[in-house]
């Protein structure tokens, strides 16, 4: 069966449009080619998802701008640039956060380390403090801000990046949300925040270094927004968890997304710090080890995580 629009004289409507499109997109390989379509739409039309879809079912007919301007974007996302590059936006935990080359697009499952910090955030009756190390776009560190507005807590949220295009990308993200942006190294960052922070979460590069990306729209992610440092992909995640004994006071909470072969490493060498109790590895929605949760104890870490790892030797000092 063609996929081609009808030739009636005119312009057709978007329905039509919208079918060839997402016949296009699934040939492409795309894994929701219907979603993705409605997505390309709605900026298009210049309104929201639901809006858009109410006019193509009204029987509305694009201009020909319009028309171009869909054409073209549909035909990026057959080409497998990333969804998120081509709107400009990615939808996390309740925010919209800019995105596009240079830094990572968060992904749906990260969301669940956002959740996790809401939940320990939530448990406080006091001002609270929370640090995102690594942040990238800022998505984490975004959405414990925007929850803390929503519902008038006092949390102040500091958020780190190192890279110079993801701290450009998290400052644009950032600053509508008073989040207090460091350009610095996640394991050095933080001297100010030494031992008074209640919740820090990270989703740093973690990707074994002999990993090769399966999806085409991940070769759009910044390499060094992936890999983890060495073969088993742990140098950084290890490193986080160092720096964060060093940030969090007794009781706070830590979690940290890592890849799906790295649960067992990281619980043993946040048990044999001495730093964390209360070490537990969580799964996505696949099944998967996802992200890793802890406690901050009220003993010195083993290993000098107290005086702050440094990348030459965070692994010699919490690797098991």
């Amino acid at each position: 069966m063609s996929t081609a629009p009808r030739d009636t004289g005119a312009l057709p409507e978007w329905s039509e449009l919208l079918r060839v499109a997402v016949a296009r997109l699934a040939e492409a390989g795309v894994e929701a080619p219907r979603a993705d379509a409605e997505a390309l739409l709605a900026p298009v039309m210049e309104a929201d998802r639901g809006v858009a879809l109410a006019r193509v079912f009204a029987g509305a007919r694009p201009s020909e701008d319009q028309a171009r301007r869909f054409e073209l974007a549909v035909a990026r996302r057959v080409r497998r640039d990333p969804l998120q590059h081509i709107t400009g936006v990615a939808h996390f935990h309740g925010v919209d956060l800019a995105v596009g080359p240079g830094v990572f697009v968060p992904r749906p499952e990260t969301e669940l380390l956002a959740a996790e910090g809401v939940r320990a955030l939530r448990a406080l009756d006091r001002p609270a403090r929370a640090v995102d190390l690594c942040t990238g776009s800022g998505a984490l560190a975004a959405a414990l801000a925007a929850w803390a507005r929503a519902h008038g807590r006092d949390v102040a949220v500091t958020a780190v990046e190192l890279d110079d295009a993801a701290h450009a990308w998290a400052r644009r993200n950032l600053e509508p949300w008073g989040v207090d942006l460091r350009h610095e190294d996640a394991l050095l960052a933080g001297e100010d925040l030494a031992g008074v922070v209640d919740v820090v979460l990270s989703n740093p590069p973690y990707v074994p270094e002999a990993e090769l990306a399966v999806q085409p729209e991940a070769l759009a992610d910044p390499p060094r927004a992936l890999y983890g440092g060495d073969d088993r992909g742990l140098c950084l995640p290890l490193g986080i968890a160092g720096r964060a004994a060093v940030l969090l006071r007794p009781g706070g909470v830590f979690a940290m997304e890592h890849h799906e072969t790295q649960g067992a490493t990281l619980t043993a060498a946040l048990l044999d710090s001495g730093a964390f109790s209360d070490v537990r590895v969580h799964q996505d929605l696949t099944g998967r080890d996802r992200w890793i949760g802890a406690v901050r104890t009220d003993r010195p870490a083993a290993g000098g995580a107290s005086r702050g790892p440094s990348r030459g030797t965070v692994v010699e000092e919490w690797a098991p």
